[in-house]
């Protein structure tokens, strides 16, 4: 198992149309900027303990430097999607250094084509990181967001330094990569300890080897000063934006270093920036515990769940399921795949994990449950498992876990230093959740290993003086914990938590007429929710 899924969200495991958030390289992103270098001059502690100072407004002024930059117009052109044009887009590939090359960034957008007054751009992203925010907008958010949404705005996508379209970070081959993710994420003994470690350090190296010019460049931070440059290239003073899952603390990052130019945006299943990455980790292990027990409750009161019936407990149903986990550790079964590949252990529990983030398939995984443990067919559990991964059925793989893994780990320094602080914290993971709680802490292991050193650091965002900034949390959210929600909305001064009382991850567009109303009224009107509003 390499991952704990954007957004980026929904969400789009099998129809890519919506966000995700992913673990690999320690967890997801949390904060791109060193903090001694962005102290605002007040802090407060972490939930580790620690004292974190608030991300640094930049100066308002655009640095003379930059000014080619800011001043490029995009030349749009066909794209080869009905009703979508594309552009490219100039930005330096270090900011500290502008005459020091470029990176050049792909742009999508949908011009509105509706009547009434014309409000702007609307960028879009999905999350991740390495979500693809250009497939997101031609394949979701272009054509399934609320009509008079997109009759009033062009909806723009721009996909991040390092991902899809965007100079993409390179780094397995796709058999490389098949390996790499059945390898054993839960070790019995020094050997799987060593192979394991071997494996995240031959993954690790093949970035280093294969994109060694941009793998210091793909932080969090950059990637939201690329989105300035891109709203001056639009043509629009403010910046409006719906981020889901990591796309949320691009924006909330964005709003921290420029917070003048923020205008309507909204953050759906929010990070929490100024938590560490073992925080972060353990934080998302109950999450999909959470979402593991609503799962199990639901499967119970269907005859065909393998988990057990009505009466069963999540925790009985739960250990059902990792007695399952431990048979395919022992003895992987066949799963119809045409280059011999078998369900084993990683690949299962991918497999569910990737379906915690929209209760819409609970279904499909009741099935493929079914199928693997009582008929020996793991073909089910295995193309969720791909899906999530992005394979396709030629064995090649988009870049989204290593671009996934890129900016997580120059993000946020390790959640370990090496196997011997995994061992001491499987207690507290396991706690968090006997089903995935092992596989997930092993998992932030990574980062350990990353050959460019963590630009990044935990820290708060407190955006003074941005308007009103919405901020979406959905109560059993398996990747972005409620609990994040309300943090990230304590730090924003101009923050309205808009929260979602229901399962899955991210909220707008989910099923909820009392959340998209709101979100709708206020990219339409800018005006936000009423405080504290709650929906179901």
């Amino acid at each position: 198992m390499r991952t704990s899924p954007s957004p980026r969200s929904r969400r789009h495991r099998r129809t890519r149309t919506r966000p995700a958030i992913r673990l690999t390289a320690g967890f997801l992103a949390a904060a791109a900027l060193l903090v001694s270098a962005c102290s605002s001059g007040n802090s407060t502690p972490s939930a580790s303990g620690r004292v974190e100072a608030a991300l640094a407004e930049l100066p308002r002024a655009t640095p003379s430097a930059l000014a080619p930059y800011y001043a490029q117009r995009l030349r749009w052109r066909d794209c080869g999607v009905p009703g979508f044009q594309c552009a490219t887009m100039r930005a330096p590939l270090d900011y500290d250094k502008p005459d020091a090359g470029d990176v050049r960034l792909a742009v999508a957008r949908k011009k509105a084509t509706g009547k009434g007054k014309p409000l702007g751009s609307l960028l879009v992203n999905p999350g991740g990181p390495g979500g693809s925010a250009i497939a997101y907008l031609q394949q979701y958010a272009g054509v399934g967001y609320p009509a008079q949404v997109r009759a009033r705005y062009d909806m723009v996508a721009m996909d991040p330094r390092g991902v899809a379209r965007s100079e993409p970070v390179e780094c397995l081959d796709g058999r490389q990569m098949d390996a790499y993710t059945q390898t054993d994420m839960t070790p019995d003994d020094a050997k799987e300890r060593k192979a394991l470690v071997a494996a995240d350090r031959r993954f690790a190296e093949s970035c280093g080897a294969r994109s060694a010019r941009l793998l210091r460049h793909v932080s969090t931070v950059e990637a939201a000063r690329d989105m300035d440059i891109l709203r001056a290239a639009l043509g629009d003073r403010k910046l409006n934006y719906v981020g889901a899952s990591y796309g949320t603390f691009l924006g909330a990052t964005y709003a921290g270093l420029f917070p003048g130019r923020v205008g309507r945006m909204v953050l759906d299943g929010a990070m929490d920036p100024s938590l560490d990455a073992r925080r972060l980790n353990l934080d998302q292990t109950a999450g999909f515990e959470t979402a593991f027990r609503a799962f199990a409750k639901d499967c119970v009161r269907h005859s065909d769940c393998p988990l057990g019936g009505r009466g069963t407990t999540p925790a009985q149903a739960g250990d059902h399921l990792q007695a399952f986990f431990r048979k395919l550790d022992a003895h992987p079964i066949p799963a119809g795949d045409a280059h011999g590949r078998k369900l084993g252990e990683a690949l299962a529990t991918t497999g569910v994990i990737a379906s915690m983030y929209d209760e819409g398939t609970w279904q499909e995984l009741r099935e493929a449950l079914a199928s693997a443990m009582r008929k020996n067919d793991g073909a089910g559990l295995l193309s969720l498992s791909d899906s999530y991964y992005e394979r396709d059925t030629d064995d090649r793989y988009s870049n989204l876990m290593m671009a996934n893994a890129a900016v997580n780990c120059l993000d946020l320094p390790p959640a370990f230093s090496g196997p011997e602080g995994v061992e001491k914290a499987l207690p507290a993971f396991e706690k968090a959740s006997p089903v995935f709680g092992p596989g997930l802490a092993w998992a932030a292991l990574s980062c350990t290993y990353w050959p460019v050193r963590a630009t990044g650091g935990p820290h708060r965002i407190e955006a003074k003086g941005a308007a009103p900034i919405v901020v979406v949390g959905t109560v059993r959210d398996p990747a972005t914990p409620y609990r994040w929600a309300r943090s990230l909305a304590a730090q924003l001064s101009s923050a309205r938590l808009l929260t979602y009382d229901g399962d899955g991850h991210t909220a707008y567009g989910r099923g909820s007429t009392c959340i998209d109303t709101a979100i709708d009224t206020y990219l339409l009107h800018g005006t936000p929710p009423s405080p504290g509003k709650r929906c179901s």
